[in-house]
């Protein structure tokens, strides 16, 4: 048997995997994605979007009211899942054990997703101990689709005075990932907030490596773990 017991195997093509995943992404807080959203996220263009949309609506695996954007179907989101834990286990494994840096491990993630097979991704998962977050602090899907999800607040929304620890990057970009890694913002760091400036100014922050100054761009993406409210959210 060579699939996960939850996840199987979707028989889908990379196109549409694609697509889901990228629905997955810029659906998570709950709002639909659009069309132009989906287009600049993938590359492509919109008429071809909306065409791939069309498709996937027929085979119910998203929820599409026009002009209200698009949502994954629960078979639509099942799909999307393997292919999330497929491409984070993959990052959390060129890092761990191929000694891959946080910032050159997305691309080669996003070519071995569709290419390994479900069993070798579980056995990639065993060998690292089943990890929960990917080197960016992106949670993991378990084998049977359930991802848990904690409630963040970005570096630039953290009221000053407050120690935080830094859990999450949003971002794939290589360039800003390699600063982030020169400047020690990475997860697991905790960082205390001694200033803010007001309309989206810069965050000035006491780390481990001294005081450090984020611009509000850079700060946004870096979301933290506060005391209190919050804690895990498991869907």
């Amino acid at each position: 048997m060579n699939q996960a017991p939850g996840l199987p195997s979707s028989g889908l093509s990379r196109s549409v995997e694609d697509y889901l995943k990228a629905i997955y992404q810029l659906s998570a807080d709950g709002q639909p994605a659009s069309t132009s959203q989906i287009a600049e996220l993938l590359d492509v263009a919109p008429p071809s979007v909306s065409g791939m949309i069309k498709r996937l609506s027929e085979q119910g695996l998203l929820d599409h009211a026009r002009y209200r954007g698009v949502g994954l179907t629960p078979a639509g989101r099942r799909a999307a899942l393997r292919m999330v834990r497929r491409h984070r286990i993959l990052e959390a494994y060129l890092v761990d054990r191929l000694g891959y840096t946080w910032d050159s491990v997305h691309e080669e993630a996003e070519t071995l997703e569709h290419a390994v097979s479900d069993r070798l991704i579980e056995r990639m998962a065993k060998a690292l101990g089943n990890p929960l977050f990917d080197p960016h602090g992106d949670p993991i899907p378990d084998a049977h689709g359930r991802i848990e999800e904690l409630i963040y607040t970005a570096l630039t929304e953290i009221p000053k005075g407050e120690t935080v620890e830094i859990h999450r990057v949003a971002t794939s970009q290589a360039e800003r990932l390699k600063y982030l890694g020169t400047t020690g913002l990475t997860p697991g760091t905790t960082v205390t907030v001694l200033d803010r400036q007001p309309f989206d100014g810069p965050v000035t922050i006491e780390s481990p490596a001294g005081e450090q100054v984020v611009g509000h761009e850079l700060g946004r993406l870096i979301l933290c773990i506060r005391n209190s409210p919050g804690g895990a959210q498991p869907e």
